[in-house]
């Protein structure tokens, strides 16, 4: 399948009331989608960081009866899983598409990452273009400014509270024509992936531990 873009039916599976019938839309509509962007661009995030990745697509699977708000997809060192490690993310709210750089609450050196983040807030002010947008909470569609957001409350957020996050990148509206063009699309995705690998990488620089992690996968050394 060649992915051709996202489009109004897309969103509007947000609306579609019940868990079943809405998660029988996200596979129908956007499953397909996420596989397509994930044929192309897995091999160049790969290329990017100068690390085997691989693909991951939420299935929602611990869902009961609230329906999902936002589906993803994911690209992870880890074969076995990425929400324990840092990861790209490309996916959709019923108004926006977002992609990040991701590190969420469930990494177990969150902690250690939140102080290197610190130590290089001036690396990462460097990189983070002013038009990208910081999100502390991946559940919610709330991100702020890179111009406006206090970076180092941020990421000092991000170190200290169990359930912080720190989420880098862009946010594209629903109604916008990039959306539309399948090829755009993937190529600022690509885009967006190769200016944020620094910050990728940030967490390995000079920290034998936490290379060999990502070389092994945290799950195999935790």
């Amino acid at each position: 399948m060649t992915f051709t873009g996202f489009h109004k039916q897309d969103f509007e599976t947000f609306s579609i009331e019940g868990l079943d019938e809405r998660m029988a839309a996200i596979r129908e509509r956007i499953q397909p989608k996420f596989r397509a962007i994930g044929e192309t661009l897995t091999d160049d995030v790969a290329s990017i960081v100068g690390n085997e990745m691989y693909l991951h697509i939420a299935k929602h699977a611990r869902r009961t009866k609230n329906p999902p708000k936002d589906t993803w997809m994911a690209f992870s060192h880890n074969k076995r899983g990425y929400k324990k490690h840092p990861h790209f993310q490309i996916g959709l709210f019923d108004d926006h598409v977002f992609i990040w750089l991701a590190y969420i609450y469930e990494m177990p050196d969150k902690k250690e990452i939140g102080e290197r983040f610190l130590q290089n807030i001036e690396e990462l002010n460097r990189i983070i273009p002013n038009d990208y947008v910081i999100s502390l909470d991946h559940t919610k569609k709330d991100a702020e400014s890179m111009k406006t957001i206090d970076l180092e409350k941020a990421l000092i957020r991000f170190r200290d509270v169990k359930k912080g996050e720190f989420l880098m990148g862009r946010h594209i509206q629903a109604d916008d024509p990039l959306l539309q063009d399948g090829e755009k699309f993937v190529e600022t995705a690509r885009q967006t992936f190769e200016t944020l690998t620094p910050i990728y990488a940030c967490p390995f620089r000079n920290n034998h531990r936490i290379k060999r992690r990502l070389k092994k996968g945290w799950d195999k050394t935790s």
